[in-house]
């Protein structure tokens, strides 16, 4: 009798949970004039739903602007820099970037027992077929920031210039990428 309780609330447990599971009625005779107008009402709004109405974890993609301008003054930059590297050209690489990025691509360089900064620089960056594009330069002073899209970028990225001893020289920085960086190592 102390196991017969037990045992009965087990049972009485596992039909509910069958109960709870089970599939939709069989398509027969007796439904088969039925429609399942909760699923077609589904159907019907999931198909009109616009997309990542309600989904917390999906993304947007940002809205690409507009061309302002054809960044009259930093493409020379960019095409010296991306032709440089292609033709691993030291001296030249060296004439379009700034005092600091050129002092820490040297200190990589060493670290890594590496020489040729053209070479180095190959390594970790795509060396286009075409010319790489570049527009919507903002000039603020001594900085600017440009778009560049082509090689490993595939959409138009924002790049940092800075101007020393009057001529305009890459950065290397990023702020889009330095802002993703920066996300993902605060948690936001």
């Amino acid at each position: 009798m102390r196991y017969f309780q037990p045992l009965l609330g087990s049972v009485i447990g596992l039909v509910i949970l069958a109960a709870g599971c089970g599939n939709s009625p069989a398509n027969n005779a007796v439904n088969s004039g039925k429609t399942n107008t909760a699923n077609n009402a589904n159907a019907t709004n999931a198909a009109n739903a616009p997309a990542n109405a309600d989904n917390a974890v999906a993304t947007t993609a940002k809205p690409e602007a507009a061309t302002e301008n054809n960044a009259p003054t930093i493409t020379p930059v960019v095409h010296t820099y991306y032709d440089a590297l292609k033709r691993k050209d030291d001296a030249a690489l060296q004439s379009v970037l700034s005092a600091a990025f050129i002092k820490s691509v040297q200190d990589d360089m060493k670290a890594e027992k590496k020489t040729g900064m053209a070479a180095y620089l190959a390594l970790y960056d795509t060396i286009p077929e075409k010319p790489v594009e570049v527009r919507n330069e903002k000039i603020e002073g001594d900085k600017a920031v440009a778009e560049l899209k082509g090689g490993a970028y595939i959409k138009w990225t924002a790049f940092s210039f800075i101007k020393e001893n009057g001529a305009w020289k890459f950065t290397g920085g990023s702020p889009e990428i330095d802002s993703v960086k920066q996300g993902s190592t605060t948690g936001k």
